[in-house]
Protein backbone atom coordinates (compact mmCIF):
# COMPACT_ATOMS: atom_id res chain seq x y z
CA UNK A 1 0.00 0.00 0.00
CA UNK A 2 1.25 3.44 -0.58
CA UNK A 3 -0.37 4.65 2.94
CA UNK A 4 -0.81 3.26 6.02
CA UNK A 5 -3.32 6.51 6.90
CA UNK A 6 -6.16 8.67 5.13
CA UNK A 7 -5.06 12.40 5.19
CA UNK A 8 -7.98 13.10 6.45
CA UNK A 9 -8.27 10.61 9.84
CA UNK A 10 -5.35 12.05 11.46
CA UNK A 11 -6.51 13.32 14.94
CA UNK A 12 -4.57 14.03 18.66
CA UNK A 13 -4.78 10.02 18.84
CA UNK A 14 -2.06 9.49 16.59
CA UNK A 15 0.26 11.75 17.64
CA UNK A 16 3.73 10.70 17.69
CA UNK A 17 3.02 7.79 15.10
CA UNK A 18 4.46 7.78 11.96
CA UNK A 19 2.24 7.51 8.49
CA UNK A 20 2.58 7.20 5.17
CA UNK A 21 0.10 9.13 3.40
CA UNK A 22 -0.09 9.38 -0.44
CA UNK A 23 -2.49 12.22 -2.19
CA UNK A 24 -2.66 14.75 -4.07
CA UNK A 25 -0.90 18.65 -3.59
CA UNK A 26 -4.12 21.15 -2.81
CA UNK A 27 -1.66 23.89 -1.68
CA UNK A 28 2.28 24.24 -1.39
CA UNK A 29 4.01 27.29 0.40
CA UNK A 30 7.80 27.47 0.35
CA UNK A 31 9.38 29.61 3.19
CA UNK A 32 13.06 29.03 2.29
CA UNK A 33 13.84 26.16 5.25
CA UNK A 34 10.59 25.07 5.74
CA UNK A 35 8.19 24.10 2.73
CA UNK A 36 4.22 23.52 4.15
CA UNK A 37 1.72 21.28 1.90
CA UNK A 38 -1.30 20.37 2.31
CA UNK A 39 -2.37 17.00 1.27
CA UNK A 40 -5.09 15.86 0.17
CA UNK A 41 -6.96 12.56 -0.45
CA UNK A 42 -10.87 11.75 -0.31
CA UNK A 43 -10.73 11.80 3.88
CA UNK A 44 -9.73 15.32 3.74
CA UNK A 45 -7.05 17.69 4.31
CA UNK A 46 -4.21 17.57 6.19
CA UNK A 47 -0.64 19.80 6.69
CA UNK A 48 2.41 18.55 5.93
CA UNK A 49 5.96 20.29 7.17
CA UNK A 50 9.03 19.37 5.57
CA UNK A 51 12.08 21.11 6.93
CA UNK A 52 15.68 21.71 5.50
CA UNK A 53 16.90 21.89 8.87
CA UNK A 54 15.67 17.84 9.90
CA UNK A 55 15.13 16.31 6.67
CA UNK A 56 16.88 18.67 3.48
CA UNK A 57 16.42 15.18 1.17
CA UNK A 58 12.81 15.67 1.38
CA UNK A 59 12.94 19.16 1.45
CA UNK A 60 14.69 19.33 -2.03
CA UNK A 61 11.99 16.96 -3.39
CA UNK A 62 9.80 19.40 -1.98
CA UNK A 63 10.72 22.37 -3.61
CA UNK A 64 10.23 20.69 -7.00
CA UNK A 65 6.54 19.80 -6.30
CA UNK A 66 3.32 21.91 -7.36
CA UNK A 67 -0.51 21.81 -6.75
CA UNK A 68 -1.95 19.21 -8.13
CA UNK A 69 1.18 16.48 -7.59
CA UNK A 70 0.68 13.31 -6.46
CA UNK A 71 3.11 12.48 -3.96
CA UNK A 72 3.72 10.15 -0.70
CA UNK A 73 5.20 11.27 2.70
CA UNK A 74 6.32 9.64 5.28
CA UNK A 75 7.00 10.96 8.98
CA UNK A 76 5.46 11.85 12.15
CA UNK A 77 2.21 13.10 13.70
CA UNK A 78 2.99 16.24 16.01
CA UNK A 79 0.27 18.35 17.78
CA UNK A 80 0.04 21.53 15.99
CA UNK A 81 0.61 24.93 18.66
CA UNK A 82 -2.40 26.08 19.82
CA UNK A 83 -2.53 29.51 17.75
CA UNK A 84 -1.72 27.64 14.80
CA UNK A 85 -4.92 24.93 15.01
CA UNK A 86 -7.00 25.25 12.08
CA UNK A 87 -10.70 24.88 13.20
CA UNK A 88 -12.00 24.75 9.69
CA UNK A 89 -10.00 21.08 9.34
CA UNK A 90 -11.20 17.99 11.15
CA UNK A 91 -7.39 17.56 11.15
CA UNK A 92 -6.41 21.00 12.46
CA UNK A 93 -4.55 20.15 15.39
CA UNK A 94 -2.01 18.04 13.96
CA UNK A 95 0.45 18.21 11.07
CA UNK A 96 2.67 15.52 9.55
CA UNK A 97 6.59 16.30 10.13
CA UNK A 98 8.01 14.87 6.63
CA UNK A 99 11.60 13.02 6.81
CA UNK A 100 10.45 11.45 3.21
CA UNK A 101 8.92 13.22 0.34
CA UNK A 102 8.67 11.14 -3.09
CA UNK A 103 6.92 12.39 -5.92
CA UNK A 104 4.22 10.00 -7.88
CA UNK A 105 3.35 11.98 -10.63
CA UNK A 106 3.56 15.66 -11.81
CA UNK A 107 0.88 17.14 -13.32
CA UNK A 108 0.15 20.11 -15.53
CA UNK A 109 -1.29 23.43 -14.65
CA UNK A 110 -5.37 23.18 -14.11
CA UNK A 111 -7.71 25.14 -16.35
CA UNK A 112 -9.20 25.90 -12.94
CA UNK A 113 -8.53 26.14 -8.99
CA UNK A 114 -9.26 22.68 -7.56
CA UNK A 115 -8.35 23.68 -3.97
CA UNK A 116 -11.18 25.74 -3.61
CA UNK A 117 -14.99 25.78 -4.67
CA UNK A 118 -14.83 28.88 -6.37
CA UNK A 119 -17.04 29.35 -9.45
CA UNK A 120 -16.08 27.76 -12.41
CA UNK A 121 -17.89 28.47 -15.91
CA UNK A 122 -20.04 25.04 -16.44
CA UNK A 123 -18.79 23.67 -19.75
CA UNK A 124 -15.24 23.90 -18.56
CA UNK A 125 -16.43 21.88 -15.28
CA UNK A 126 -17.73 19.14 -17.59
CA UNK A 127 -15.16 19.32 -19.75
CA UNK A 128 -12.54 18.33 -16.90
CA UNK A 129 -15.12 16.55 -15.23
CA UNK A 130 -12.26 14.19 -13.58
CA UNK A 131 -10.66 17.52 -12.02
CA UNK A 132 -14.17 18.80 -10.97
CA UNK A 133 -14.80 15.60 -9.65
CA UNK A 134 -11.45 16.20 -7.01
CA UNK A 135 -12.82 18.95 -5.62
CA UNK A 136 -14.19 18.67 -2.07
CA UNK A 137 -18.33 19.81 -2.78
CA UNK A 138 -18.12 17.16 -5.19
CA UNK A 139 -16.14 14.72 -3.70
CA UNK A 140 -19.13 15.77 -1.14
CA UNK A 141 -21.91 14.98 -3.46
CA UNK A 142 -20.42 11.89 -4.55
CA UNK A 143 -19.92 10.62 -1.42
CA UNK A 144 -23.46 11.77 0.25
CA UNK A 145 -24.90 9.80 -2.95
CA UNK A 146 -23.11 6.89 -2.29
CA UNK A 147 -24.11 6.14 1.77
CA UNK A 148 -27.65 7.44 0.52
CA UNK A 149 -28.04 4.35 -1.79
CA UNK A 150 -25.91 2.37 0.90
CA UNK A 151 -28.34 3.26 3.25
CA UNK A 152 -31.69 1.88 0.79
CA UNK A 153 -30.02 -1.07 0.44
CA UNK A 154 -29.29 -2.06 4.18
CA UNK A 155 -32.70 -0.46 5.07
CA UNK A 156 -34.76 -2.47 2.22
CA UNK A 157 -32.99 -5.80 2.88
CA UNK A 158 -34.26 -5.67 6.50
CA UNK A 159 -37.84 -5.14 4.96
CA UNK A 160 -37.56 -8.43 3.41
CA UNK A 161 -37.21 -6.85 -0.51
CA UNK A 162 -34.24 -8.72 -3.24
CA UNK A 163 -32.43 -6.66 -5.13
CA UNK A 164 -32.69 -8.13 -8.71
CA UNK A 165 -31.35 -6.78 -11.35
CA UNK A 166 -33.48 -6.57 -15.03
CA UNK A 167 -32.50 -6.19 -18.45
CA UNK A 168 -31.12 -2.65 -19.92
CA UNK A 169 -32.00 -4.32 -23.88
CA UNK A 170 -35.73 -4.71 -23.81
CA UNK A 171 -38.93 -3.86 -25.92
CA UNK A 172 -40.06 -0.37 -27.11
CA UNK A 173 -43.63 0.41 -25.57
CA UNK A 174 -45.53 3.58 -24.98
CA UNK A 175 -44.34 4.89 -21.90
CA UNK A 176 -44.91 8.82 -21.72
CA UNK A 177 -41.31 9.87 -23.18
CA UNK A 178 -39.33 8.47 -26.24
CA UNK A 179 -37.32 5.66 -25.70
CA UNK A 180 -33.37 5.17 -27.13
CA UNK A 181 -33.12 2.79 -29.44
CA UNK A 182 -30.87 0.01 -30.13
CA UNK A 183 -30.26 -1.54 -33.46
CA UNK A 184 -29.84 -5.59 -33.68
CA UNK A 185 -26.94 -6.69 -35.80
CA UNK A 186 -28.00 -10.04 -36.11
CA UNK A 187 -31.74 -9.29 -36.28
CA UNK A 188 -31.91 -6.87 -39.33
CA UNK A 189 -34.88 -3.66 -39.25
CA UNK A 190 -35.21 -4.59 -35.41
CA UNK A 191 -34.40 -2.94 -32.05
CA UNK A 192 -33.85 -3.21 -28.34
CA UNK A 193 -35.07 0.22 -26.42
CA UNK A 194 -33.47 0.80 -23.25
CA UNK A 195 -35.48 0.67 -20.73
CA UNK A 196 -37.64 4.15 -19.82
CA UNK A 197 -38.22 2.53 -16.58
CA UNK A 198 -38.16 -1.33 -15.22
CA UNK A 199 -42.33 -0.71 -14.80
CA UNK A 200 -43.17 -4.53 -16.70
CA UNK A 201 -39.86 -6.62 -15.66
CA UNK A 202 -41.03 -5.55 -11.80
CA UNK A 203 -44.45 -6.36 -12.55
CA UNK A 204 -43.36 -9.72 -13.98
CA UNK A 205 -41.59 -10.17 -10.94
CA UNK A 206 -44.38 -9.86 -8.97
CA UNK A 207 -45.85 -12.56 -10.83
CA UNK A 208 -43.57 -14.87 -10.09
CA UNK A 209 -43.70 -14.85 -6.77
CA UNK A 210 -40.94 -12.79 -5.08
CA UNK A 211 -43.00 -10.64 -3.66
CA UNK A 212 -40.81 -7.86 -2.66
CA UNK A 213 -38.39 -6.84 -5.36
CA UNK A 214 -35.79 -3.38 -5.75
CA UNK A 215 -33.22 -2.23 -7.80
CA UNK A 216 -31.47 0.82 -8.03
CA UNK A 217 -32.23 0.87 -12.11
CA UNK A 218 -30.56 2.51 -14.48
CA UNK A 219 -33.48 4.54 -16.61
CA UNK A 220 -33.16 6.09 -20.20
CA UNK A 221 -35.45 8.63 -21.70
CA UNK A 222 -35.17 10.85 -24.65
CA UNK A 223 -37.03 14.15 -23.88
CA UNK A 224 -35.87 17.52 -23.51
CA UNK A 225 -33.45 18.18 -20.21
CA UNK A 226 -33.65 20.62 -17.32
CA UNK A 227 -32.01 21.42 -14.21
CA UNK A 228 -33.89 18.09 -12.43
CA UNK A 229 -33.48 15.67 -15.48
CA UNK A 230 -30.58 13.86 -17.44
CA UNK A 231 -31.05 11.43 -20.39
CA UNK A 232 -30.05 8.57 -18.19
CA UNK A 233 -30.98 8.87 -14.21
CA UNK A 234 -31.24 6.57 -11.53
CA UNK A 235 -33.84 5.11 -9.76
CA UNK A 236 -34.66 3.15 -6.58
CA UNK A 237 -37.33 0.82 -7.99
CA UNK A 238 -39.20 -1.13 -5.95
CA UNK A 239 -42.74 -3.53 -6.31
CA UNK A 240 -44.73 -5.44 -3.85
CA UNK A 241 -47.28 -7.75 -3.67
CA UNK A 242 -49.99 -8.19 -1.74
CA UNK A 243 -50.30 -4.25 -0.55
CA UNK A 244 -53.06 -1.57 -0.72
CA UNK A 245 -51.89 2.02 -1.42
CA UNK A 246 -51.51 2.78 2.48
CA UNK A 247 -49.03 -0.19 2.65
CA UNK A 248 -46.62 1.32 -0.11
CA UNK A 249 -46.39 4.78 0.89
CA UNK A 250 -46.36 3.76 4.67
CA UNK A 251 -43.05 1.68 3.36
CA UNK A 252 -41.75 5.10 1.64
CA UNK A 253 -42.32 7.49 4.56
CA UNK A 254 -40.58 4.83 6.99
CA UNK A 255 -37.29 4.94 4.75
CA UNK A 256 -37.55 8.38 3.87
CA UNK A 257 -37.50 9.34 7.47
CA UNK A 258 -35.03 7.11 8.99
CA UNK A 259 -32.57 7.85 5.66
CA UNK A 260 -32.44 12.06 5.92
CA UNK A 261 -30.88 12.06 9.45
CA UNK A 262 -28.81 9.25 9.07
CA UNK A 263 -27.12 10.71 5.79
CA UNK A 264 -28.00 14.29 6.44
CA UNK A 265 -28.34 15.03 10.41
CA UNK A 266 -28.11 19.05 9.71
CA UNK A 267 -31.85 18.42 7.52
CA UNK A 268 -34.65 18.33 9.33
CA UNK A 269 -37.83 16.01 8.13
CA UNK A 270 -41.96 16.74 9.00
CA UNK A 271 -43.56 13.61 10.00
CA UNK A 272 -46.01 12.21 9.01
CA UNK A 273 -46.01 12.97 5.55
CA UNK A 274 -49.18 15.20 4.24
CA UNK A 275 -51.57 13.27 2.00
CA UNK A 276 -53.33 15.61 -0.38
CA UNK A 277 -55.45 14.64 -3.32
CA UNK A 278 -54.11 15.68 -6.89
CA UNK A 279 -57.58 18.54 -6.87
CA UNK A 280 -56.54 19.53 -3.93
CA UNK A 281 -53.25 20.29 -4.69
CA UNK A 282 -53.78 21.68 -7.75
CA UNK A 283 -56.93 24.22 -5.66
CA UNK A 284 -54.24 25.18 -2.95
CA UNK A 285 -51.09 25.73 -4.62
CA UNK A 286 -51.79 25.25 -8.23
CA UNK A 287 -49.18 22.47 -9.15
CA UNK A 288 -49.26 18.87 -8.44
CA UNK A 289 -45.99 19.04 -6.74
CA UNK A 290 -46.14 22.36 -4.25
CA UNK A 291 -42.96 23.30 -1.81
CA UNK A 292 -44.74 22.48 1.58
CA UNK A 293 -42.00 24.20 3.67
CA UNK A 294 -44.06 27.57 3.79
CA UNK A 295 -48.24 28.73 3.12
CA UNK A 296 -48.81 31.39 0.73
CA UNK A 297 -51.37 29.32 -0.67
CA UNK A 298 -53.82 30.43 -3.68
CA UNK A 299 -57.03 31.94 -2.72
CA UNK A 300 -60.05 31.28 -4.65
CA UNK A 301 -62.26 34.50 -5.83
CA UNK A 302 -64.37 33.29 -8.37
CA UNK A 303 -67.70 33.79 -7.04
CA UNK A 304 -66.88 36.70 -5.28
CA UNK A 305 -65.73 38.77 -8.24
CA UNK A 306 -68.12 36.60 -11.17
CA UNK A 307 -70.10 39.75 -11.07
CA UNK A 308 -67.58 42.26 -11.12
CA UNK A 309 -67.84 45.30 -13.15
CA UNK A 310 -64.06 44.51 -13.82
CA UNK A 311 -64.13 43.10 -17.15
CA UNK A 312 -60.73 41.69 -16.79
CA UNK A 313 -62.50 39.50 -13.74
CA UNK A 314 -66.24 39.10 -15.08
CA UNK A 315 -65.11 37.72 -18.60
CA UNK A 316 -62.86 35.32 -17.09
CA UNK A 317 -65.48 33.41 -15.04
CA UNK A 318 -68.16 33.68 -17.69
CA UNK A 319 -65.89 32.32 -20.07
CA UNK A 320 -65.55 29.09 -17.48
CA UNK A 321 -62.30 30.21 -15.82
CA UNK A 322 -60.91 31.41 -12.68
CA UNK A 323 -59.79 34.02 -10.35
CA UNK A 324 -57.76 33.54 -7.83
CA UNK A 325 -54.87 35.19 -6.03
CA UNK A 326 -51.72 35.26 -3.37
CA UNK A 327 -50.73 37.52 -0.73
CA UNK A 328 -46.78 38.51 -0.68
CA UNK A 329 -46.04 39.91 2.39
CA UNK A 330 -44.27 43.11 3.05
CA UNK A 331 -43.98 43.53 -0.47
CA UNK A 332 -46.78 46.37 -1.33
CA UNK A 333 -44.13 48.75 -1.61
CA UNK A 334 -43.24 46.72 -5.00
CA UNK A 335 -41.77 49.81 -8.00
CA UNK A 336 -43.50 49.30 -11.10
CA UNK A 337 -40.27 47.94 -12.55
CA UNK A 338 -40.50 44.87 -9.73
CA UNK A 339 -44.57 44.94 -10.43
CA UNK A 340 -43.85 44.92 -13.73
CA UNK A 341 -41.50 41.37 -13.68
CA UNK A 342 -43.90 39.57 -12.06
CA UNK A 343 -46.10 40.29 -14.57
CA UNK A 344 -43.63 39.10 -16.68
CA UNK A 345 -43.57 35.78 -14.75
CA UNK A 346 -47.20 35.10 -15.17
CA UNK A 347 -47.46 35.94 -18.82
CA UNK A 348 -44.36 33.32 -19.52
CA UNK A 349 -47.28 30.67 -17.88
CA UNK A 350 -49.80 31.76 -20.51
CA UNK A 351 -51.81 34.16 -18.15
CA UNK A 352 -52.81 37.50 -20.36
CA UNK A 353 -51.49 39.50 -17.36
CA UNK A 354 -51.84 40.16 -13.42
CA UNK A 355 -53.99 42.45 -11.27
CA UNK A 356 -51.86 43.24 -8.25
CA UNK A 357 -53.66 45.19 -4.81
CA UNK A 358 -50.76 47.04 -2.53
CA UNK A 359 -52.85 47.34 0.96
CA UNK A 360 -50.69 50.16 2.17
CA UNK A 361 -51.43 52.90 5.14
CA UNK A 362 -53.09 55.14 2.95
CA UNK A 363 -55.14 52.87 1.74
CA UNK A 364 -55.54 49.91 -1.60
CA UNK A 365 -53.21 50.98 -4.54
CA UNK A 366 -52.96 49.74 -8.02
CA UNK A 367 -54.05 50.42 -11.54
CA UNK A 368 -57.21 47.88 -10.99
CA UNK A 369 -58.40 49.63 -7.86
CA UNK A 370 -60.62 52.25 -9.85
CA UNK A 371 -62.61 49.36 -11.60
CA UNK A 372 -63.26 47.67 -8.04
CA UNK A 373 -66.12 48.58 -5.64
CA UNK A 374 -65.09 49.31 -1.71
CA UNK A 375 -67.34 46.01 -0.95
CA UNK A 376 -64.99 43.99 -3.54
CA UNK A 377 -61.63 45.54 -2.38
CA UNK A 378 -63.30 44.48 1.46
CA UNK A 379 -64.04 41.02 0.15
CA UNK A 380 -60.45 40.39 -0.92
CA UNK A 381 -58.87 41.68 1.88
CA UNK A 382 -60.95 39.17 4.03
CA UNK A 383 -60.90 36.40 2.29
CA UNK A 384 -56.86 36.42 1.45
CA UNK A 385 -56.57 37.58 4.70
CA UNK A 386 -54.25 40.92 3.72
CA UNK A 387 -52.87 43.10 6.18
CA UNK A 388 -51.43 46.51 5.45
CA UNK A 389 -48.19 45.95 3.66
CA UNK A 390 -48.61 43.15 1.58
CA UNK A 391 -49.65 42.83 -1.90
CA UNK A 392 -52.38 40.83 -3.37
CA UNK A 393 -51.48 39.12 -6.92
CA UNK A 394 -54.39 38.08 -8.74
CA UNK A 395 -54.37 36.25 -11.82
CA UNK A 396 -58.11 35.52 -14.13
CA UNK A 397 -57.87 32.77 -16.92
CA UNK A 398 -58.84 29.78 -17.47
CA UNK A 399 -57.63 27.22 -14.42
CA UNK A 400 -54.38 26.09 -15.49
CA UNK A 401 -52.80 28.73 -16.61
CA UNK A 402 -54.17 30.24 -12.98
CA UNK A 403 -52.56 27.75 -11.32
CA UNK A 404 -49.04 27.68 -13.27
CA UNK A 405 -48.95 31.72 -12.74
CA UNK A 406 -49.45 31.82 -9.40
CA UNK A 407 -47.08 28.28 -8.43
CA UNK A 408 -44.39 30.55 -10.19
CA UNK A 409 -45.05 33.68 -8.45
CA UNK A 410 -45.06 31.40 -5.03
CA UNK A 411 -42.03 30.13 -6.08
CA UNK A 412 -40.62 33.36 -6.86
CA UNK A 413 -41.51 35.35 -3.43
CA UNK A 414 -40.21 31.70 -1.35
CA UNK A 415 -36.88 32.74 -2.78
CA UNK A 416 -37.13 36.24 -2.69
CA UNK A 417 -38.30 36.84 1.00
CA UNK A 418 -36.74 33.40 1.89
CA UNK A 419 -39.87 31.96 3.17
CA UNK A 420 -38.55 28.42 2.92
CA UNK A 421 -36.14 27.05 5.49
CA UNK A 422 -33.13 25.54 3.52
CA UNK A 423 -32.59 22.86 6.00
CA UNK A 424 -36.53 21.62 6.31
CA UNK A 425 -37.31 18.76 3.73
CA UNK A 426 -41.18 18.99 3.54
CA UNK A 427 -42.31 15.42 2.06
CA UNK A 428 -45.50 14.77 0.81
CA UNK A 429 -47.89 12.14 -0.89
CA UNK A 430 -49.87 13.13 -4.08
CA UNK A 431 -53.00 11.00 -4.53
CA UNK A 432 -55.51 10.60 -6.50
CA UNK A 433 -54.66 11.50 -9.81
CA UNK A 434 -57.09 11.50 -13.09
CA UNK A 435 -56.75 7.87 -14.68
CA UNK A 436 -56.38 9.50 -18.19
CA UNK A 437 -55.91 13.17 -20.02
CA UNK A 438 -57.52 13.89 -23.36
CA UNK A 439 -54.55 14.80 -26.01
CA UNK A 440 -56.28 17.38 -27.96
CA UNK A 441 -53.76 17.70 -31.04
CA UNK A 442 -54.30 13.55 -31.48
CA UNK A 443 -57.75 13.42 -30.47
CA UNK A 444 -57.39 10.16 -27.88
CA UNK A 445 -56.75 9.69 -24.35
CA UNK A 446 -53.63 9.27 -22.94
CA UNK A 447 -52.78 7.50 -19.70
CA UNK A 448 -52.10 10.19 -16.80
CA UNK A 449 -49.33 8.08 -14.89
CA UNK A 450 -49.07 4.61 -17.28
CA UNK A 451 -51.54 2.24 -19.43
CA UNK A 452 -50.47 -0.66 -16.06
CA UNK A 453 -51.97 1.67 -13.64
CA UNK A 454 -54.99 0.17 -11.40
CA UNK A 455 -58.22 2.52 -11.64
CA UNK A 456 -59.71 3.68 -7.71
CA UNK A 457 -61.52 1.39 -6.21
CA UNK A 458 -65.32 2.05 -7.20
CA UNK A 459 -64.35 4.06 -10.16
CA UNK A 460 -63.61 1.88 -12.56
CA UNK A 461 -67.52 1.06 -13.64
CA UNK A 462 -67.43 4.14 -15.26
CA UNK A 463 -63.85 3.75 -17.59
CA UNK A 464 -65.47 2.96 -20.65
CA UNK A 465 -68.32 5.55 -20.49
CA UNK A 466 -66.42 8.96 -18.90
CA UNK A 467 -63.30 8.12 -18.58
CA UNK A 468 -62.69 11.53 -17.19
CA UNK A 469 -64.84 9.93 -14.45
CA UNK A 470 -61.69 7.77 -13.15
CA UNK A 471 -59.33 8.14 -10.76
CA UNK A 472 -56.06 6.03 -10.98
CA UNK A 473 -54.59 4.25 -7.71
CA UNK A 474 -51.37 6.26 -8.45
CA UNK A 475 -49.60 8.55 -5.88
CA UNK A 476 -46.35 11.31 -6.26
CA UNK A 477 -44.02 11.63 -3.70
CA UNK A 478 -43.06 15.08 -3.43
CA UNK A 479 -40.32 17.26 -1.27
CA UNK A 480 -39.66 21.15 -1.69
CA UNK A 481 -40.87 21.63 -4.96
CA UNK A 482 -39.84 19.10 -6.98
CA UNK A 483 -41.85 15.41 -7.83
CA UNK A 484 -39.24 12.87 -5.61
CA UNK A 485 -41.37 9.89 -6.75
CA UNK A 486 -43.98 8.32 -8.38
CA UNK A 487 -46.07 4.80 -8.55
CA UNK A 488 -49.27 3.28 -8.44
CA UNK A 489 -51.29 0.07 -7.22
CA UNK A 490 -50.96 -2.01 -10.50
CA UNK A 491 -53.38 -4.04 -12.75
CA UNK A 492 -53.14 -7.56 -12.39
CA UNK A 493 -56.26 -8.39 -14.04
CA UNK A 494 -56.21 -8.90 -17.63
CA UNK A 495 -60.19 -8.07 -18.42
CA UNK A 496 -59.49 -4.46 -16.69
CA UNK A 497 -56.01 -3.99 -18.27
CA UNK A 498 -57.75 -4.75 -21.69
CA UNK A 499 -60.29 -2.26 -20.52
CA UNK A 500 -57.80 0.17 -20.49
CA UNK A 501 -55.96 -0.27 -23.75
CA UNK A 502 -59.49 0.14 -24.91
CA UNK A 503 -60.01 3.44 -23.70
CA UNK A 504 -56.21 4.05 -24.94
CA UNK A 505 -57.24 3.54 -28.30
CA UNK A 506 -55.56 0.56 -28.99
CA UNK A 507 -57.43 -2.19 -31.22
CA UNK A 508 -57.22 -5.55 -29.51
CA UNK A 509 -54.27 -7.54 -32.11
CA UNK A 510 -51.83 -4.17 -31.17
CA UNK A 511 -52.68 -4.36 -27.51
CA UNK A 512 -51.86 -7.95 -28.01
CA UNK A 513 -48.42 -7.30 -30.27
CA UNK A 514 -47.17 -4.59 -27.83
CA UNK A 515 -47.93 -6.23 -24.65
CA UNK A 516 -48.74 -9.82 -25.12
CA UNK A 517 -46.41 -11.39 -22.32
CA UNK A 518 -48.18 -9.07 -19.50
CA UNK A 519 -51.71 -9.65 -20.67
CA UNK A 520 -50.49 -13.63 -20.73
CA UNK A 521 -48.28 -13.18 -17.51
CA UNK A 522 -51.81 -12.00 -15.71
CA UNK A 523 -54.03 -15.07 -17.05
CA UNK A 524 -51.23 -16.98 -14.54
CA UNK A 525 -52.30 -16.09 -11.27
CA UNK A 526 -51.12 -12.35 -10.99
CA UNK A 527 -51.03 -11.12 -7.40
CA UNK A 528 -52.60 -7.43 -6.48
CA UNK A 529 -49.46 -5.71 -6.45
CA UNK A 530 -47.88 -1.69 -6.72
CA UNK A 531 -44.58 0.04 -5.98
CA UNK A 532 -42.92 3.46 -6.57
CA UNK A 533 -39.54 4.66 -7.68
CA UNK A 534 -38.22 7.79 -6.02
CA UNK A 535 -35.41 9.49 -8.37
CA UNK A 536 -32.17 8.41 -6.54
CA UNK A 537 -30.58 11.90 -8.73
CA UNK A 538 -33.43 14.00 -7.00
CA UNK A 539 -32.84 12.87 -3.69
CA UNK A 540 -29.25 13.60 -3.36
CA UNK A 541 -29.48 16.87 -5.07
CA UNK A 542 -32.07 17.75 -2.28
CA UNK A 543 -30.27 16.06 0.19
CA UNK A 544 -26.70 17.93 -0.75
CA UNK A 545 -28.79 21.49 -0.89
CA UNK A 546 -27.92 21.50 -4.83
CA UNK A 547 -30.21 23.02 -7.54
CA UNK A 548 -29.25 20.95 -10.24
CA UNK A 549 -28.88 16.91 -10.77
CA UNK A 550 -25.90 17.76 -12.60
CA UNK A 551 -23.93 18.18 -8.89
CA UNK A 552 -24.45 14.90 -7.49
CA UNK A 553 -23.87 12.51 -10.87
CA UNK A 554 -20.39 12.01 -11.56
CA UNK A 555 -20.36 11.87 -15.42
CA UNK A 556 -23.43 13.92 -16.40
CA UNK A 557 -24.39 15.11 -19.61
CA UNK A 558 -25.24 19.00 -20.53
CA UNK A 559 -28.42 20.21 -21.29
CA UNK A 560 -28.08 19.58 -24.81
CA UNK A 561 -27.44 15.61 -23.77
CA UNK A 562 -23.74 16.22 -25.01
CA UNK A 563 -20.60 14.82 -23.00
CA UNK A 564 -18.16 17.43 -23.27
CA UNK A 565 -15.66 15.14 -21.85
CA UNK A 566 -15.87 12.13 -24.18
CA UNK A 567 -17.13 14.35 -26.89
CA UNK A 568 -20.08 12.49 -27.65
CA UNK A 569 -22.96 11.47 -29.44
CA UNK A 570 -19.65 10.68 -31.95
CA UNK A 571 -20.63 9.53 -35.45
CA UNK A 572 -19.27 5.82 -36.02
CA UNK A 573 -17.64 4.35 -38.72
CA UNK A 574 -19.22 3.48 -41.97
CA UNK A 575 -18.47 -0.32 -41.21
CA UNK A 576 -20.33 -0.32 -38.05
CA UNK A 577 -23.77 1.34 -39.80
CA UNK A 578 -23.43 -1.47 -42.86
CA UNK A 579 -23.19 -4.11 -39.58
CA UNK A 580 -26.02 -2.78 -38.52
CA UNK A 581 -27.95 -2.78 -41.58
CA UNK A 582 -28.92 1.41 -41.07
CA UNK A 583 -28.40 4.02 -43.64
CA UNK A 584 -28.25 7.57 -42.59
CA UNK A 585 -30.72 10.13 -44.25
CA UNK A 586 -29.21 13.78 -42.69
Amino acid sequence: MFKSHMCGELRLAHVGQEVTLAGWVNLRRDFGGVIFIVLRDRAGLVQVVVSAETAPDARAVAADVRNEYVIQVRGMVRQRPADQVNVEWATGEVEVEAHEVQILNTAQTPPFYIYDDSPVDEALRLRYRYLDLRRRRMQRNIILRHRTVQFIREYLDQHGFLDIETPQLFKSTPEGARDYLVPSRVHPGKFYALPQSPQQLKQLLMVAGFERYYQIARCFRDEDLRGDRQPEFTQLDLEMSFVHRDDVLDLVEGLFTALVPAVTPEKRVLSPFPRLSHAEALARYGIDKPDLRFGMELVNLTDALAQSGFGVFSGAAQAGGQIKAIVAPGCADYARSEIDGLTEIVKRQGAKGLVTLAFRADGVKGPAVKFLSEGELADIAARTGAQTGDLVCIVAAEPAVVGAALSALRLTFRDRLALADPQLLAFGFVLDFPMFEWNAEEQRWDAAHHPFTMPRPNTYEAMIADPLAVLSDAYDLVCNGYELASGSIRVHDPKIQMDIFRVLGYPEDEARAKFGHMMEAFSYGAPPHGGMAPGIDRLVMLLAGENNIREVIAFPKTAQATDLMADTPAPVSARQLKELHIQLDL
